[in-house]
């Protein structure tokens, strides 16, 4: 029996001061992140949905909220997708930018293979597979659609394909409102293909 779990990263955030926003409130979709959302919705139009998940984030629900609409189908959340912890939240931290030119932080970067600045990587990848497997299993024989952001989703994927968990942010797969969709044979992984139904964005980009 095939199932299908497609993890959706969110669409384009209303960002005006380039800050690492991570889990705090208030951040929305902008104009187009919310065209994107609808882009994906035409995209998944005529797919068999049965179960849409987002993480807890406005963003993320914001994106889920036309795709499930469109099947018919309520938004859930589970906390398990949600962004990854981020001890930068609130900074600028592009190179030679904001937070990352004051001593006071640099101690947070002394291990960037866990990474010491914020959530384990392993642990994103144990709590994004938990949410997948519950998608899965609510979906089995049809499809579900799991909206995050672009960390949990590229940790998780390293992680299936056995790569290693670390690993530069510049060469992250995972564009605005981009599908990776996995691909189950009963419980078993068979497949990973990934699409940018609403175009490829810069995975450094500021609103991502």
């Amino acid at each position: 029996m095939t199932t299908v779990v497609h993890l959706l990263r969110h669409g384009e955030v209303e960002n005006p001061g380039g800050v690492l926003y991570g889990r705090l409130p208030g951040f929305r979709l902008s104009e187009r992140g919310r065209q994107q959302a609808l882009t994906v919705a035409e995209a998944l139009a005529g797919h068999n949905l049965v179960h849409v998940v987002a993480s807890p984030l406005d963003r993320a629900r914001e994106t889920a909220a036309p795709i499930a609409a469109a099947h018919r189908l309520d938004v859930t959340t589970d906390e398990r997708l949600i962004e990854a912890a981020n001890l930068f939240e609130g900074e600028r931290v592009g190179v030679g930018d904001g937070a990352l030119r004051q001593p006071k932080h640099w101690a947070k970067l002394r291990n960037p293979l866990l990474p010491s600045w914020g959530e384990p990587y392993v642990e994103i990848a144990h709590r994004m597979l938990g949410a997948v497997y519950a998608a899965r299993a609510a979906a089995e024989g049809y499809e579900a659609l799991c909206v995050s952001h672009q960390l949990p989703i590229w940790t998780l994927r390293r992680f299936l394909e056995g790569r290693r968990l670390w690993h530069d942010p510049r060469r992250r797969q995972c564009s605005l409102a981009s599908l990776t969709s996995l691909v189950f044979d009963g419980e078993a992984l068979v497949d990973i293909v990934y699409s940018e139904p609403a175009g490829s964005s810069d995975a450094l980009v500021t609103g991502a």
